[in-house]
């Protein structure tokens, strides 16, 4: 009886422990840790803009308590290829909603070797005035040539040459993730890959190179020598090699899938560090000019106050006429202009959204003549429905390649863009993971988390851990679907039912909180 009673006195007289408190505290969800691994049940706390505590957090007490029950709780998505660079740069748009709404906490900007310069005023820009989500820098290859050598296709000089690479080195320590380029693009399908090897030593260690191939069809050198390139530069130049928005692009290509994953495969197989990254649709979107136009017909310089070459060109009898044939070529590689959709034309908007083909048979011309036709009062956008569906799955089963947009930000007034610009992400869940079964639903995660952030360097994000950056997306398996169509894309997707940016709740019961919590981020000291 002594001995029980001095326990009761002990008992009654010890302190209460005290609450954990989060900031934010998601009780009970279904937990995609972005590694591949299936969920699990876990409450996450978040402190600080950090995942604080994860596990069975019993009494635990939070500013927001987010009951996430059946949804599960995954890293905020990484875009790998976006072109949301000029739209985070406006007031209108800089909180990033169609962004966010898709899940997605990060962007990595400046693809396809294009962006402004210098990447210190981007930065500074964004800092200044705020953005809705993180941003990832890189330097363009085609940007960088531009202010060297503008628009001429030759080699560069020795000085010229040189001056690249300090640009690079600038571009570097201003944060950049890596080299961008744009092969298939003027001015950076006039570079040598020896030029394009040079630069991307530049960036080593610290950095990748990721591009837009220079044919992803059989334009010039064919989809796989283009891919070889790639292989070639991350070789040569030690750095991770990445095929971004990998296709098989035109009728006459399709199937192709199979020989170019086995070409990654193999170089992979030989030590060779290459990825790839994909949108998860079966139309790309460019321009007239991206599409159709020979880069012969782009080069050159331009005078202040004078037609740049493009227009000079199209203004010689003899050269419009040479032109044309091209694009008559470059029409039927991609399928004929039935598979064309006008999607912004600045000098008439009422073309948006109309098929090449029907346009031309209304107005009684053939469809190169229409589009020389929109050429000469300023071009306009295309969507291009060019790729097969069974390359889209060959493509996304493969589990060295991510997940990205290729899409912008635009206002939702403006023209009719692909619908990846508002749909990318739900639309990978809801279509080839839900519907269709090409993929499980932990690889589409990790496509899309820790595969992107391990690759970039994106220290702390894209896994769920404690002490990892509080980038989270809670979402509805049943019903996360894009709404943006090929008709109608200014369509915000659904499912995305909270997000958090750096700790910061973004989006809460599927509405944007207007908050800019996004940051201008900075490469890992630590890289693969």
């Amino acid at each position: 009886m002594y001995r029980l009673a001095v326990v009761v006195a002990l008992s009654t007289s010890a302190p209460a422990v005290a609450q954990e408190r989060f900031d934010v505290l998601i009780r009970g969800g279904r937990v995609l840790d972005g590694t591949g691994n299936p969920w699990y049940r876990a409450d996450i706390g978040v402190r600080d803009g950090r995942i604080a505590a994860m596990g069975r957090l019993q009494g635990a007490e939070a500013g927001l308590v987010i009951e996430a029950g059946e949804l599960y709780v995954a890293p905020g998505f990484i875009d790998v290829h976006s072109h949301a660079d000029e739209g985070l740069d406006r007031e209108a748009l800089k909180g990033a909603v169609p962004i966010l709404l898709q899940g997605v906490t990060t962007a990595v900007l400046n693809p396809d070797g294009g962006g402004p310069w210098p990447l210190s005023e981007q930065r500074a820009r964004y800092e200044a005035h705020g953005i809705g989500v993180n941003a990832a820098l890189m330097i363009g290859h085609g940007t960088v040539r531009r202010e060297v050598m503008g628009m001429e296709d030759r080699p560069p000089t020795e000085e010229e040459l040189e001056r690249m690479k300090s640009l690079v080195r600038e571009g570097i320590s201003a944060g950049a993730f890596g080299l961008s380029s744009g092969l298939y693009y003027a001015p950076g399908s006039y570079a040598a890959t020896e030029e394009v090897v040079e630069l991307a030593k530049e960036v080593h260690p610290a950095g990748v190179y990721t591009s837009h191939i220079r044919d992803e069809s059989d334009y010039t050198v064919g989809l796989l020598a283009a891919i070889e390139e790639v292989i070639r530069i991350s070789k040569e130049a030690d750095i991770p090699g990445i095929v971004t928005h990998f296709k098989a692009l035109g009728p006459d290509s399709w199937g192709l899938s199979v020989a170019a994953t086995q070409r990654i495969e193999r170089a992979r197989e030989r030590g060779v560090q290459i990825w790839a990254d994909q949108y998860p649709y079966e139309a790309s979107g460019t321009s007239i000019v991206g599409a159709l136009v020979p880069r012969w017909a782009l080069a050159g310089e331009t005078m202040e106050g004078q037609p740049s070459p493009l227009e000079a060109r199209l203004q010689d009898p003899r050269e419009r006429a040479r032109l044309r044939d091209d694009m008559v070529k470059n029409l039927a590689r991609r399928g004929g202009a039935s598979l064309f959709q006008i999607s912004n034309h600045d000098a008439d908007s009422a073309l948006e959204g109309r098929n090449l083909e029907e346009l031309a048979a209304e107005r009684n011309l053939a469809p190169v003549d229409l589009a020389l036709s929109l050429l000469d009062v300023g071009g306009a956008g295309l969507v291009s429905f060019n790729m097969s569906e069974k390359d889209i799955a060959t493509i996304m089963q493969k589990d060295y390649v991510m997940t990205c947009s290729d899409g912008g930000l635009v206002a939702p007034d403006e023209g009719k863009p692909h619908p990846r610009y508002y749909g990318t992400f739900p639309r990978k869940i809801g279509r080839y993971v839900r519907e269709r079964g090409v993929i499980g639903l932990a690889q589409a995660i990790r496509s899309m988390t820790s595969l992107p952030a391990t690759i970039f360097g994106l220290d702390g994000r894209g896994i769920l851990r404690e002490g990892a950056v509080a980038d989270l997306v809670v979402f509805d398996f049943d019903t996360i679907a894009e709404r943006a169509t090929y008709a109608d894309p200014h369509q915000l997707s659904e499912g995305v039912v909270h997000l958090l940016v750096n700790g910061t709740p973004a989006v809460r019961d599927g509405k944007p909180t207007s908050a800019l919590a996004g940051e201008v981020l900075r490469p890992s000291k630590r890289r693969m």
